[in-house]
């Protein structure tokens, strides 16, 4: 791998969280689940990725999103918030909201449009990003400041529009290999001079049932390794006891289950991220590396409905986005021949186009109460894909 090198500071952090991993490990009897490892190097207070301090998104981090490409993002999806909204309660939640520009963004679109919500409450687990999402909206949005609160857990109950982009694919997954004799979780343990090395076990327990349910042959020869997201399962499971009346609009990168277990798929989905470097090894500078792995989106919808919701529609990135007017939104942007209409008509193509983000993310709406088609899947819902 060509990575950049981590700057002294920041690899004297990640050696504190390797520390810390290996007291998890030897404390669970020198060996844990890989979902238990990624979520502490993720989440660990102090030391994980999102709870470290350390930037993740942007051009100066690993990643950008969505809302960092352009606003355009976060104008078109407020046709979709707006009507959720006015189909049951005008108040919106935000899972994971990185930096704060896509609250901002939708805060000044619905402003725009008159139907600015109630309250705007972010759920976030990390602290780092609590500040910059307060520093975002302080600047961007200073006269709606008053509408946005931080919650320390899930609502006890919730009407409205739940918005989550790009949060499942970095809940804790737990890995699995499928082989001639069986199926193994595969796990995390302590080499010999203290390295953390791969280590299977036989499944066991909700993780058995659940690669079980996929009724997947096992292979003749060799292995064949995938994810079970059961922590995302469990999240919209959670979601759905709070949800009174109103949408969850769930944004990711994913497949629905026949192409998540394609058998060219032999290696699993999980992908680790540095400096806009993508690499596989979960293991290289813990803490420093975001790790992800693809969404299930058959898999979601499942959770969603055995806990109640109902499926509203499910497609593309692209077509939510066309289908809520992101090409009005470009067009009010500037002139056609102006330096700032290429760059913004730039973006859209990237969140857009079938081999940039329009085709890989996909979108999910799920809820209670909803009685009107949603405007975001009138053309090109895969429901049937599910």
């Amino acid at each position: 791998m060509n990575l950049p090198q981590p700057s002294p500071e920041a690899l004297e952090q990640s050696g504190h969280l390797v520390a810390h991993l290996r007291r998890v490990i030897e404390g669970q009897g020198g060996w844990i689940s890989f979902a238990t490892y990624m979520a502490e190097a993720l989440y660990t207070p102090g030391l994980g990725y999102y709870s470290g301090g350390a930037r993740k998104f942007g051009p100066g981090g690993d990643f950008i999103t969505a809302p960092e490409l352009t606003p355009l993002f976060g104008q078109a999806i407020a046709s979709q918030v707006q009507q959720i909204m006015d189909l049951s309660a005008p108040h919106i939640i935000e899972a994971g909201a990185g930096t704060g520009l896509l609250a901002a963004d939708l805060l000044l679109e619905l402003e725009l449009r008159g139907s600015l919500p109630e309250s705007y409450a972010i759920l976030e687990v990390s602290g780092d990003l609590r500040e910059r999402q307060f520093d975002t909206i302080a600047s961007k949005v200073p006269h709606l400041a008053s509408r946005v609160s931080w919650l320390e857990g899930l609502p006890e109950h919730f009407s409205g529009a739940l918005v989550a982009n790009e949060v499942l694919d970095v809940m804790p997954v737990h890995l699995i290999a499928w082989r001639p004799e069986g199926i193994f979780e595969r796990g995390v343990a302590l080499g010999d001079e203290g390295q953390f090395v791969w280590a299977d076990r036989p499944v066991s327990g909700k993780v058995a049932d659940a690669a079980a349910a996929l009724d997947r042959p096992l292979p003749s020869e060799g292995e064949y390794v995938s994810e079970l997201n059961l922590a995302g399962r469990a999240w919209i499971a959670e979601w759905a006891e709070r949800l009174e009346k109103g949408a969850m609009l769930l944004v990711d990168y994913g497949y629905p289950r026949a192409e998540y277990y394609l058998d060219s798929r032999s290696t699993g989905t999980l992908l680790c991220y540095f400096r806009h470097h993508a690499h596989g090894d979960p293991f290289l500078w813990p803490g420093l590396n975001d790790i992800t792995a693809f969404v299930d989106f058959t898999a979601a919808a499942e959770a969603g409905f055995a806990a109640g919701l109902d499926i509203l529609g499910y497609t593309d990135q692209a077509n939510l986005l066309f289908n809520c007017g992101v090409l009005a939104c470009l067009a009010r942007r500037a002139p056609e021949d102006s330096v700032d209409y290429i760059r913004a008509a730039k973006a859209v193509q990237r969140l857009t186009g079938p081999h940039e983000m329009g085709e890989l993310f996909k979108v999910i709406a799920m809820g209670r109460g909803i009685e009107q088609p949603l405007i975001g899947f009138l053309r090109g819902d895969r429901l049937h894909a599910l």
